[in-house]
Parts: C-alpha cells; sequence; structure tokens
C-alpha cells in the first residue's frame, strides 16, 4: 500500500526542485538556525535525542522546523522514526498506527517498519493498525521532506493519536519503549504540534510559554493539566505528553526549547496567530 502525499502543493511545494530550495530557505531564514547542517553517521544503538516539531504550511512554521531537523541531522540518521501527531480530521481508531507499506512524497517513497509498528501495537492497549486516520492527515506528512531532503535512507512508522488523553499517552509511550527493547533498532521520535490558536501575539505568547515551560522541565502531567485548565488550543500535547514520558524511561531527562514564534512573526498580523516551537529531548 502506498499512501500519497495529502497536502503537496499546498503545503508545501509540490515540485521537487522547488520543495528542495524552499526547505534549504528554510534553514537559512532569519528564524531558522541560519545554516543548513551538515549529516553525521549515527552508529550507536540507542539514538541521543528526540524532538518536538511544527507542522504548519512551510512558509509559515519551517524556518522554526528547522531546528529540531538540524539536531537530528548533527546527530546522523537512526534506523526508525516514530513520527506521532494529533488527529485533525477525526477519521479512525483511538491511536492509529500505519503498518505497512510506504508514503510517497515529491522528495520519493519512504518505507514503513511494519515490524516495529506491529510490535507497538502488540504492546499497546489503545494502539491498533488503521489507515483511514493518516489519509488526509497533514502533520505526520510535513516531517518527511526535512528528512528527505537529507537522506532517504530510514524507516518510519507513523502514529495519529486520535485519543490525546494523560492514559492513552502514557500507554503508547510504555508501548513504544517496549517495542524498541524487543527489536534492538535505534529509533527517533519526531512530537508534531503546534501551539495556541488564534489568540493575538500577545496571548499566544502567555499561553504558549505556560506549556513551554512544563516541556522543558519535562512534566508531562502538569502540560495535560494546563492545556485543559487554560482551555489552550495546542493541537499535538498527546504526542508531546507520549514524548516526553518515552524520553525519560529511555534516560533522556532534560529537555530544551530550541526556537518559539508565531505566524505572525511571518505575516505581519499579529491580531490572529499559531504558536510554533521545536524542541530536543535528550
Amino acid at each position: 500500500m502506498i499512501r500519497k502525499p495529502a497536502v503537496a502543493g499546498s503545503f508545501y511545494p509540490q515540485n521537487p526542485e522547488t520543495l528542495m530550495k524552499m526547505i534549504e530557505s528554510c534553514f537559512l531564514s532569519d528564524f531558522g538556525v541560519g545554516y543548513v547542517p551538515e549529516m553525521k553517521e549515527f552508529d550507536g544503538d540507542e539514538y541521543p535525542v528526540n524532538v518536538m516539531s511544527p507542522h504548519a504550511g512551510f512558509q509559515y512554521s519551517g524556518p522554526i522546523a528547522s531546528h529540531s531537523y538540524c539536531a537530528i541531522v548533527e546527530n546522523g540518521f537512526p534506523e526508525v522514526f516514530i513520527i506521532i501527531s494529533p488527529n485533525h480530521t477525526g477519521y479512525g481508531s483511538e491511536v492509529s498506527v500505519y503498518n505497512e507499506g510506504e508514503w510517497m512524497t515529491p522528495l520519493g517513497n519512504v518505507e514503513i517498519d511494519g515490524e516495529f509498528a506491529d510490535s507497538i501495537i502488540s504492546f499497546s492497549d489503545v494502539a491498533s493498525a488503521d489507515f483511514q486516520a493518516h489519509l488526509f492527515e497533514h502533520s505526520i506528512e510535513v516531517q518527511l521532506p526535512f528528512l528527505q531532503y537529507f537522506s532517504n535512507d530510514f524507516k518510519i512508522v507513523p502514529i495519529v493519536m486520535g485519543s490525546q488523553s494523560f492514559s492513552a499517552s502514557s500507554d503508547l509511550a510504555k508501548a513504544i519503549y517496549d517495542a524498541g527493547n524487543e527489536l534492538k533498532r535505534s529509533y527517533c521520535v519526531i512530537a508534531s504540534t503546534d501551539l495556541s490558536h488564534f489568540n493575538n501575539q500577545e496571548k499566544a505568547n502567555t499561553v504558549d510559554g505556560y506549556v513551554l515551560e512544563d516541556i522543558e522541565n519535562m512534566n508531562e502531567f502538569k502540560l495535560y493539566e494546563e492545556v485543559i485548565q487554560y482551555n489552550i488550543t495546542m493541537c499535538g500535547y498527546g504526542p508531546v505528553m507520549t514524548t516526553i514520558a518515552l524520553s525519560k524511561m529511555c534516560g533522556k531527562h532534560t529537555s530544551e526549547i530550541l526556537k518559539y514564534g508565531t505566524s505572525g512573526d511571518v505575516t505581519g498580523d499579529l491580531t490572529s496567530v499559531v504558536g510554533y516551537a521545536s524542541g530536543i529531548f535528550r
């Protein structure tokens, strides 16, 4: 089964050459890392970092995302990227794991690690094999070109969280941990999320500051509490909670917010913005 791109031509260019140039411009942007990193070689057992990355159109969040991908590239690629996203479409199961085939982008096809995907499902009480949630979901797809810019030598496990409850996040984190231990495969988790939506710039900075502090403190439960308490419209808090919990299981107890910004920084319209951040867990 080949999953065809749902947002090529809208969230990012459909033409491969144009897409490559746009990704380069994201790295070189004033809001990007300022350079295009060189790929290192990873030859260890356990990959040293997990990351958080935004998922809006590249013109809006691509420069912010470049900070997370710079961290990945400068550590080299693991065998597998487990990319976890929220569910924007409402289709699919509680936690939907795409467990076979390939994903197509303008830069080529990426193979699913079906064995890893099936192992996660077997260890989880909430995850199941499901394709419906992925068909029109953009927030995993937009991560792939940033990886493919540097190499196509990797596999993925795409996971969409229809349920972002604390219990679902905890279950998924433990299932990924157990599957990784069973298969002895190097992997990096990418938590795909944007932050608050459609506040003015001042309020966005305030409420995003709450969740970013929780993320830096590696406190997934407080993150969950504050998203609920302050009605923060962070779309992917479940993937981030999962990644924090998993990172701690793997001995990664330090988090750093690499870059924060909003759509207003790009458009100049500060009356209604979306927040974006890149972060690293190590």
